[in-house]
Formats: structure tokens, C-alpha cells, sequence
């Protein structure tokens, strides 16, 4: 029986982990295609992050510029975390999932919304608050999938 609970554990960590990861736009396990999630909001501009200042975090591996972004991130990860698991937030609020530029992105209420391209990101700005409500909602329904 105790056999059985342990095989049940490590198949459900195992299950728990792949749903998570994916619920994050990975490229290569990276989050933000490595670029620095910290830095957004502290530097306005995307910064490629280094493998030396890397961090996993709820499924996904985030790198960092500077061990103080590192730092800052873990004293509060999901002020930095990108909106929709760093999917495209356009995409997102016609209910898919779509990649992402890393330098085609919005900081909005604190939170970090990223786009396709920048090109997308023209068209995000202009419906900005209406995107975000049906982005919201289309995220819940896909990440209860």
C-alpha cells in the first residue's frame, strides 16, 4: 500500500509539473526566451538575461541580468512574472496562444503584458483595456483545460 502511495505521489508531482509548464511559453525551458523579466520594470526595455543569474519558478526558468534582478524577483516572484504565461496578450484576448517578441511589450497597473511583434503591439495600445478584460477571461478558460 505504501508503494503504491509513493508511485501515486511522484505520478501526480509529475502530472502537476507538466500542467504548469504548459501554462508558460517556453523556449528551450526558458521563460521570456531568457530575457531578464526584472528588468521591464526596472530598466523600461528588455535585457537578455545569463544563465549564471537563473532561477526556476513554478514550472518555468527565468534568467536574470544581475543577481540583484535575481534577488528581487524571489523576494516577490509574481510582481515580475509576465501576464498569461508570457504569451501574447493580442493573441490571448482572441482566446489563443501566440510567441512573442521579448522588446514588443507593455507595463500596465505593474503588470507586463508582451506581444507577438511590435507591429501587434501598435494594435494592442489602441484597444489596450478592452484586450485586457478578454484576455483575463480567455486565460482562465484555457489554463482550466
Amino acid at each position: 500500500m505504501k508503494k503504491f502511495i509513493l508511485i501515486l505521489f511522484v505520478f501526480c508531482s509529475i502530472w502537476t509539473n507538466a500542467q504548469t509548464a504548459n501554462e508558460h511559453n517556453l523556449t528551450n525551458g526558458l521563460a521570456l526566451q531568457g530575457y531578464d523579466p526584472v528588468a521591464y520594470f526596472e530598466n523600461s526595455k528588455a535585457i537578455q538575461g545569463k544563465e549564471v543569474f537563473s532561477v526556476e519558478y513554478n514550472g518555468a526558468r527565468y534568467q536574470f541580468s544581475s543577481e540583484s534582478h535575481k534577488a528581487r524577483f524571489l523576494k516577490n516572484p509574481s510582481q515580475y512574472e509576465p501576464q498569461y504565461g508570457g504569451y501574447c496578450a493580442f493573441g490571448m484576448s482572441n482566446g489563443y496562444k501566440a510567441p512573442i517578441q521579448p522588446e514588443a511589450f507593455t507595463i500596465v497597473n505593474n503588470k507586463l503584458y508582451l506581444n507577438y511583434n511590435l507591429k501587434v503591439k501598435e494594435q494592442w495600445l489602441k484597444e489596450q483595456t478592452n484586450r485586457i478584460e478578454k484576455a483575463d477571461v480567455n486565460w482562465k478558460k484555457l489554463i482550466k483545460k
